[in-house]
């Protein structure tokens, strides 16, 4: 996975007072929500989200199915959107949102295929509980480059903040599939499954995420919540 990651162990406030990464992963975001269950409930105690990287790498601001070259001011253009996605992703890291939102507007209104800067906008909405245009922007990132797990996984968490557990199991089990090794995903979507009452899936996902992260709580207290067992093997399809 390319980027810059938090680097620091624990719970660390990243964006905001409400916003936390979690043990220092080094994934795309680092995010998680914390659940209580009474009476067989399933009770929200807190959605804490943080966009620890802006900086996706490689990503591409175009769309794959386009072959003909840009003209020069439309390449001078996308050197402008690219230009102002780092800054906004800069301004993002240093906690200043409102600037970096301006940035990545303008950096869309320049390239609308730019997708570094979708994403990256989607993570600040997210992180001001703006679900549904977090929705927007990652669903506009994973139309431009559906190889990437990142959009999913994020669209994935702002579709559990909305109670919408179906369209956010969906995107886990895509992303999954996408990026096997991500431990991150493999938590959320045990998170997921538990909601939806599938205890198998959810133990089998969290299984997967403790073989990849061994020190994830998050994944252990939600293994013990589902009934899992310690060695027993589990199908996380």
């Amino acid at each position: 996975m390319n980027g810059a990651f938090c680097d620091t162990p624990g719970y660390q406030c990243c964006i905001t007072a409400r916003v936390f990464c979690i043990d220092g992963h080094s994934g795309f975001l680092c995010f998680f929500r914390s659940f209580a269950f009474r009476s067989a409930r399933v009770l929200l105690v807190a959605i804490t989200l943080c966009g620890c990287s802006f900086d996706l790498g490689s990503w591409s601001s175009a769309p794959e199915k386009e072959t003909a070259p840009k003209a020069a001011p439309a390449e001078a253009e996308g050197g402008d959107a690219q230009a102002a996605t780092r800054r906004g992703q800069a301004l993002a890291r240093s906690g200043k949102t409102e600037e970096a939102r301006a940035e990545f507007d303008q950096a869309i209104a320049l390239d609308p295929y730019n997708a570094q800067a979708l994403y990256s906008r989607g993570l600040l909405r997210q992180g001001e509980q703006q679900h549904q245009l977090a929705i927007d922007d990652f669903t506009a990132a994973n139309g431009l480059t559906p190889q990437r797990a990142e959009p999913l996984l994020a669209r994935a968490v702002s579709y559990l903040a909305l109670d919408k557990i179906k369209e956010a199991a969906a995107d886990l089990d895509e992303a999954a599939q996408s990026d096997p090794q991500n431990g991150q995903i493999w938590t959320t979507r045990g998170l997921a499954y538990e909601r939806l009452g599938d205890k198998a899936k959810a133990a089998g996902s969290y299984n997967r995420a403790l073989a990849l992260r061994p020190r994830d709580e998050a994944a252990r207290n939600g293994f013990a919540r589902v009934g899992g067992k310690p060695g027993q093997n589990y199908d996380a399809f």
